[in-house]
This record gives C-alpha cells, structure tokens and sequence, in this order.
C-alpha cells in the first residue's frame, strides 16, 4: 500500500509554500506523482460591484486567468527549485515528479470530483483571513472526493508520518480515516491511539480495540488517554500530539454534522483552524 498519486490545489497565497512542502515532504515517503491546478472561483458566483457599478464580466474573467498563470507559476517554480523532474506523457513514473493541469475548471467542486482519482490531496488548513473558496475547498475535498485529505499546517514540516497520532471517538468517519491512513502507519516509527475521556465520541469499540486491530497487522501501538481538563475535545486532542512530538495527527472529520459544529464548534472547526502539524482527514 502506498500514496503514490497527491493532488494539490494550488492559489497564488502566502501560505501556499507551507503546503506545497508539506506535498513534498509526503511524496518523498512514496516517490510520488504531484499534480497541481489552479483554485479559483468561478466568475458567475457572484457580481462584483465598484462606485462606478458594475465591473464587466470581461475583466473578472481576465482577472481569473491571471491568478490561475500567478498560482501555475508558484507551483512549479516550488517543484523545479526543490528538484523535482515533470512527469512526461500521459503515462506517469514511479519516481518522484509533478504536473500542472491546464484545464481545470474554476470553482471548489473540481477539488471533490478530480480528487476521487488521487490517492491524498494536500490542502493548507482553514485561514479566518483567507476567501471563503478555501474552506469550500477543504469541505468538499472531505466530502465529494471519497479520498482523504491532508491539512499542511502555516510552517512546513520537516518530516511527515514518523510520529503518527490517531484519535479515536468510535466513529465510522475515524474508522474509514484510519484505513487511509495505513501506508503510513505501516511505516511510522511510532504510532500512538489517542483516547479523550469524556470528550465528543459515538458508541462503539474502544480504543484499546483499534490497538489490538492495530497490533494484529504488524503495526506497534500505544495506547494514550487523556482527560479534558476543562478544554473542548479539539484542543485536548492537539495538547497531546504537542506533548509527544507528533509529526501527523489522523482525525476523522464531521462526526457531528457541519452545520452543527459551525454553530456550536466542534473539534474537527477546531483542529482544522489551529492544528499545527499535518492532520490526515476523511469523512
């Protein structure tokens, strides 16, 4: 089992270079192929609107295709620096190498739909003072892609999957998240099951069981609880990847539904917004 194929939508931002690192660091695990596009939004979305009225669609479109050449530009400038060769012809290399998709449409659906042919997409984690594209982006990953998603946090990492944190509440979403996550627990050097006492949780099969699970496909695993200490579960669950030096958190994402964790919070709002190492997530 491997991560061979990693999609990586790509904006002209401050934060990209973190999570094109983050794509980097994770390829190197497999020798994977990159393919980057452009993340933008679509024109007939909205109508933008001066002192003077109406912008003319004309000019948005333009200004569109210009941020889509701005992020193509970052993307493989980021690859070429770093050494990374392009993939030449349709068939791609086993070896480590990138492309930029060309066509990509404009809008956040494509991230879900191209996405289902890719092995992990790499996105950076919720930015309060980013568009809201980016986070439709990061949802619709999550849900429409049938894939799973790693959050690159704003610094780079150095390394990735060493040091692997998985947080079980019992839920299908972390069940499945975990499953994905398997190529790199397979070659972690430390893997640890995270337990939250009286923190957010579904009925089923406790954490001591995922180790057994764990333990029986070769895989060697601790077991950690931790109490809330009056902290919501999101802030309890990243305390204790700091505390033990993790380099990858596994979090299944929406346990509870998004409209109820954006008007109540929830820890999946909460690590998406401060987590401050890679988080692997999947619904």
């Amino acid at each position: 089992m491997s991560m061979k194929t990693i999609l990586v939508p790509t904006e002209s931002s401050g934060t990209m270079r973190s999570t094109l690192s983050t794509a980097l660091v994770l390829a190197r695990r497999f020798d994977s192929y990159i393919e980057g596009f452009a993340l933008r939004f679509r024109v007939n979305e909205f109508v933008a609107v001066d002192m003077a009225g109406a912008i003319p669609l004309e000019t948005l479109r333009e200004e569109s295709l210009e941020e889509a050449r701005r992020a193509c530009m970052l993307f493989e400038s980021f690859m070429k620096d770093n050494g990374v060769p392009r993939a030449e012809g349709a068939e791609r290399p086993a070896a480590l190498s990138f492309g930029w998709l060309n066509e990509a449409p404009e809008g956040e659906a494509f991230v879900g739909s191209h996405g289902r042919v890719f092995d992990a997409i790499v996105i950076g984690r919720s930015d309060p003072g980013a568009v809201g594209l980016h986070d439709k982006a990061i949802e619709t990953g999550l849900f429409e892609s049938g894939r799973p998603v790693v959050i690159a946090p704003p610094v780079a990492p150095a390394r990735i999957a060493t040091n692997v944190m998985v947080h079980w509440n019992c839920s299908t979403e972390q069940a499945r998240t975990t499953a994905f996550a398997m190529p790199l627990l397979h070659q972690a050097e430390r893997v640890t099951v995270l337990d939250v006492e009286g923190g957010a949780a579904v009925p089923g099969p406790s954490a001591a069981q995922l180790v057994s699970c764990l333990k029986r496909n070769g895989i060697v695993t601790a077991l950690m609880t931790v109490g809330l200490e009056g902290r919501s579960t999101g802030e309890a669950i990243l305390a204790a990847a700091q505390a033990i030096g993790c380099d990858l958190l596994v979090k299944g994402a929406y346990t509870q539904s998004r409209l109820r964790q954006m008007i109540f919070g929830g820890a999946t709002r909460h690590i998406l917004a401060n987590a401050g190492l890679p988080v692997l997530m999947a619904n």
